[in-house]
């Protein structure tokens, strides 16, 4: 089964055609996708997908551009909203300092609430991070010192040494279309030393569309490119990649059942 571990659907470049694109991602053998919150005022539009789908499953959170949103945020709000029906994940959260559309202090403390909702709910942290490797690789081993949780480094993008942090944490990371662009050898270099079960596949639509298909807008049906890049990196067959992604999958989101 193919798989995507992050998409937008709520996002505003679906508003005219969101049922064809899903359709179009099951025509392409998706057979599963988890539609994520970028802020939790926007979960409710979040959730009303995962629950019109028997596909489709949600997440709770706030991403870091949206902190400043929320400043107050508080774990409990993020542990009762997760006890919902199809609510798999707590994110999208993290730390993103290239682009600072909130202030660091902020990320940071509305972060640290996302992380204890999931020590406390038992459900993966789905981690942002950019231009933040030191701090957010303090944060985790901080914050996990003072009890596990499981996490997965979304579209990682980030330095190695950092991947080595969150894999000694026990971390999972997905990868991007990001993968496919010709100037990322660098991000390739880190998915060929990743863990080999803690990897998965996303498309992150409507954004990083991966060649072929770069400057389009992204869609789950994109997702066999990524898996295509991902097994020529790893010296996997296509059979093998799916087969190794989607175990991942399953061992990190397990409140899914396994068809």
């Amino acid at each position: 089964m193919l798989i995507d571990s992050h998409v937008n659907l709520h996002a505003p470049q679906f508003a005219d055609d969101q049922a064809e694109v899903i359709d179009r991602a099951r025509a392409a053998g998706i057979g599963m996708m988890v539609t994520i919150c970028d802020k939790v005022s926007s979960f409710e539009a979040v959730h009303a997908i995962a629950m019109a789908h028997g596909d489709i499953w949600a997440t709770v959170g706030t991403h870091p551009h949206e902190a400043k949103e929320n400043q107050e945020l508080r774990a409990e709000e993020l542990i009762r909203l997760a006890g919902r029906p199809k609510v798999i994940g707590i994110g999208e959260c993290g730390l993103d300092f290239h682009y600072d559309l909130s202030p660091r202090d902020i990320q940071a403390a509305v972060f640290r609430q996302h992380v204890i909702a999931a020590r406390e709910t038992g459900l993966p942290l789905v981690v942002h991070t950019r231009e933040a490797d030191e701090v957010m690789g303090d944060i985790l081993e901080e914050e996990y010192a003072a009890g596990p949780f499981k996490l997965l480094m979304h579209c990682y993008t980030s330095g190695p040494e950092l991947a080595r942090r969150a894999a000694a944490l026990g971390a999972w990371f997905s990868v991007s279309g990001i993968a496919t662009f010709k100037a990322a050898e660098d991000v390739r270099a880190v998915i060929a030393d990743m863990p080999a079960d803690r990897i998965i596949l996303e498309t992150d639509c409507p954004y990083l569309a991966p060649v072929p298909m770069r400057g389009r807008r992204n869609e789950p049906a994109y997702l066999p490119h990524i898996l295509g890049k991902l097994a020529e990196v790893r010296g996997w067959t296509l059979e093998e990649a799916e087969q190794r992604t989607e175990d991942a999958f399953f061992a990190l989101f397990d409140r899914i059942p396994r068809p």
